[in-house]
């Protein structure tokens, strides 16, 4: 064994003893901390979230610095905690007709919707890769693999905006056979390719009818646009109106070039802010959608959104109460005219959704 393998899979061992140390001392629970894998070099997301934040993951600041990772860890930590553990069984290599578009990351809402926030577009974390580079899954559990499959996003796809979908991918390579070795890498040549993209990866273990289905976020040369992530939106270019009062008044004609607010005129509350919500994936049984509160033409220190049309299960970026969203500590003070945004999932079907806003 070269000095390079034995290095990572030391490396591995001390991977399947951090994760239940951390469970220890966070009272979180965990149900297979050891088991299985993942790719681990470019980071998975939910990998790159616990590399990142597992020791932080409740400091409200991550919601400034790895927003993606934060929704993650208030949906769900086991997520993260169970970072190797994002498979199916019994797909029959079937996986594009199993898995349906804009599921990819999470493996068609596997296990429950457990790792659904992993499919929510938006400024995840990339690794900087050259357009050459090694993929690397590490398999705590020696499974062995049949293949690995390796995609990349077209040219043009935005993962900060889109979910990723079959028709969004590029098969780059199919691998062959691994022995129960733990670690299994590949060349990965992405020529001609620039900027942010997403590397997808179907692992099909050896040991059952078990794929693995694996985002990993990727900045190819580097060429990518640093994100200036936030849970909150500066305020909008074209404010409450700037231009000063004309030094001769003329009251009964409005002046043509300032134009009324381009905020949208507040829906029912006290007048203080409004708010707009729409369903951005639906599944089998249930649904996941986003509110945007934007603030009226002054500052308020707090919001809720009473969401009609929705049985909210889970919330990121806020809490919930029934239908009821309510601002986080760090997004409810909103200047005149910006804006935040939360995530929620619901069961069901999206109905005829509304959002009513209140300011506090």
């Amino acid at each position: 064994m070269s000095t390079r393998t034995s290095s990572r899979l030391g490396r591995l061992a001390r991977l399947a003893l951090a994760i239940p140390l951390a469970l220890a001392a966070t009272g979180l629970v965990a149900t297979s901390a050891s088991a299985h894998g993942s790719v681990t070099d470019p980071p998975s997301r939910n990998y790159g979230c616990w590399e990142r934040e597992g020791g932080t993951h409740q400091d409200p600041a991550m919601a400034q610095r790895d927003p993606m990772c934060w929704q993650a860890f208030q949906a769900n930590p086991n997520t993260m905690w169970n970072w190797n553990g994002l498979y199916r069984e019994n797909v029959g290599g079937r996986h594009e007709a199993v898995i349906p578009n804009g599921q990819l990351c999470s493996g068609g809402r596997t296990q429950n919707g457990l790792y659904a926030s992993l499919d929510t577009p938006g400024p995840w974390t990339m690794k900087t890769v050259p357009s050459s580079f090694k993929l690397t899954l590490t398999d705590g559990a020696k499974h062995g693999a049949d293949y690995m499959r390796i995609y990349v996003s077209k040219a043009g796809f935005d993962p900060t905006t889109e979910a990723l979908g079959w028709d969004d991918i590029d098969l780059v390579k199919e691998t062959g056979r691994y022995g129960t070795t733990g670690l299994y890498e590949t060349d990965v040549n992405l020529s001609g390719r620039s900027g942010r993209a997403v590397l997808f990866t179907i692992w099909q273990a050896s040991h059952l009818d078990q794929p693995y289905y694996i985002c990993s976020d990727i900045n190819i040369n580097g060429t990518a646009p640093t994100p200036t992530p936030g849970p909150t939106t500066p305020a909008p270019t074209t404010p409450a109106p700037t231009t000063p009062a004309p030094t001769t008044p003329a009251p009964t004609t409005p002046a043509p070039t300032t134009p009324a607010p381009t905020t949208p005129g507040p829906q029912p509350g006290n007048g203080a802010c409004s708010a707009t919500v729409k369903a951005t994936n639906t599944w089998g049984g249930g649904w996941q959608g986003e509110v945007v509160v934007t603030a009226g033409s002054s500052a308020i220190n707090g919001w809720k959104v009473s969401v009609g049309g929705a049985t909210i299960t889970q919330a990121w970026s806020g809490s919930y109460s029934g239908g009821t969203l309510t601002n986080a500590e760090w997004n409810g003070k909103l200047g005149a005219g910006a804006s935040t945004t939360a995530g929620f999932i619901a069961s069901g079907t999206p109905g005829s959704l509304t959002a009513t806003c209140t300011a506090s």
